[in-house]
C-alpha cells in the first residue's frame, strides 16, 4: 500500500500496555514437515479507493481490508514474511487515521509469534515483501534473523530519500545492520525448492511475492500489494502510486502464469475475504 502519510511518533515510540510474548520456558520448536501460519497484523480501512486504479474504477468507493503476515516453520528454520502495522497501536483503542487509510492492531505480531515460541532472538529468516508502511510496522524488532531482501529494494530502502522519511524509515532501520542476503530474479530460501521469494517489481522497484510448496495443501502463493483486494486481481487494476505501472503489468502477467503452472492457490495479503479462508490461528496449513 502506498505510504501517503507517516505513522506518528506516538504510534511508533514504545508503550508500556502492549501485550508482549511471554517467553519464558518457550523454544522454537523446528516443525518436520512444512507449515504456514496466517497472522494477524492489523486492519485497515480504506477510505477512498480512487488511490488503487489510474482509470477511476473504484472512485467514491471504500474497503475493509486485512493486513496479514505469515510465519513458515521448516526443518531448516523459520522464516517471517512482512512484519504488518506496528505492535504500538495495540495501545491506542480506535487506531489511527493516515490520509486515506484507518489503521488498527488488535493482536500484536510479537504475541502471535511468541505463542509459537518464536522470539525476536530465535527467529531465523526474515524477508518484506515491499518496504511500504503496512509491511514493515515491526522490521527492526527482529534484526536479529537473516534478512532476505531483493537488491533493488534494499538500495531503494536505505537511500537517501529513505532516510528522510523518520518514523517510516525507523520501523525498519535496524535491519541495515542485520546479516543480509540480496538477490535478483528468485531465491530459494531453504535450498529445496518448498518457499521461493520471487522479484515481481511494479508497485516498488523490488517488489516480491512468496511461493511455498505444502505437502498436502500444495502450491500456495503470497501476493504482496500486487493485487490489494481481489476484484483487482480480477480487473487487473494499477494503483495510482505504483513506482512503474507498466513493471506492475508484466508482474501481472507473470503471476497469472506462474498461479495457473503450479494450479497455485493465491491468498491476497490486503483481501478479508482470503484471510477468512485461512486456518485460524494457531491453526495452519500444510
Amino acid at each position: 500500500m502506498k505510504h501517503i502519510l507517516l505513522f506518528s511518533a506516538f504510534a511508533l515510540s514504545a508503550c508500556s500496555n502492549i501485550p508482549l510474548a511471554d517467553t519464558q520456558n518457550m523454544a522454537p520448536q523446528k516443525p518436520n514437515a512444512l507449515k504456514l501460519y496466517a497472522l494477524d497484523c492489523g486492519k485497515i480501512d480504506m477510505l477512498d479507493l480512487s488511490h488503487f486504479d489510474v482509470g477511476g474504477a473504484y472512485d467514491g468507493r471504500t474497503y475493509k481490508s486485512v493486513n496479514t503476515c505469515f510465519l513458515i516453520r521448516h526443518a531448516k528454520g523459520d522464516l517471517l514474511w512482512d512484519t504488518g502495522l506496528p505492535d504500538s497501536l495495540y495501545a491506542i483503542e480506535d487506531g489511527i487515521r493516515m490520509g486515506p487509510f484507518h489503521a488498527k492492531v488488535k493482536n500484536t505480531l510479537d504475541g502471535q509469534l511468541g505463542a509459537l515460541g518464536v522470539t525476536p532472538d530465535t527467529l531465523d529468516f526474515l524477508s518484506l515483501s515491499h518496504s511500504h508502511f503496512d509491511h514493515v510496522g515491526n522490521a527492526s524488532q527482529y534484526a536479529s534473523a537473516t534478512f532476505i531482501v531483493n537488491a533493488q529494494e534494499k538500495d531503494q530502502m536505505f537511500g537517501e530519500e529513505a532516510r528522510k522519511a523518520g518514523d517510516q524509515f525507523l520501523a525498519y532501520g535496524a535491519l541495515e545492520q542485520a546479516t543480509t542476503i540480496t538477490f535478483s530474479g528468485t531465491y530459494d530460501v531453504f535450498g529445496d525448492g518448498t518457499v521461493s521469494i520471487i522479484h515481481m517489481p511494479g508497485h516498488t522497484i523490488g517488489h516480491s511475492i512468496l511461493k511455498i510448496d505444502l505437502a498436502n495443501t500444495g502450491t500456495v502463493v503470497l501476493t504482496g500489494d500486487l493485487y490489494h483486494f481481489n476484484e483487482a486481481r480480477e480487473k487487473r487494476t494499477v494503483p495510482t502510486g505504483n513506482f512503474d505501472k507498466e513493471q506492475t503489468r508484466q508482474s501481472m502477467d507473470k503471476f497469472e502464469a506462474l498461479a495457473k503452472r503450479f494450479n497455485a492457490r493465491v491468498i491476497i495479503q490486503h483481501s478479508a475475504e482470503d484471510f477468512e479462508t485461512l486456518p485460524k490461528f494457531p491453526e495452519f496449513l500444510d
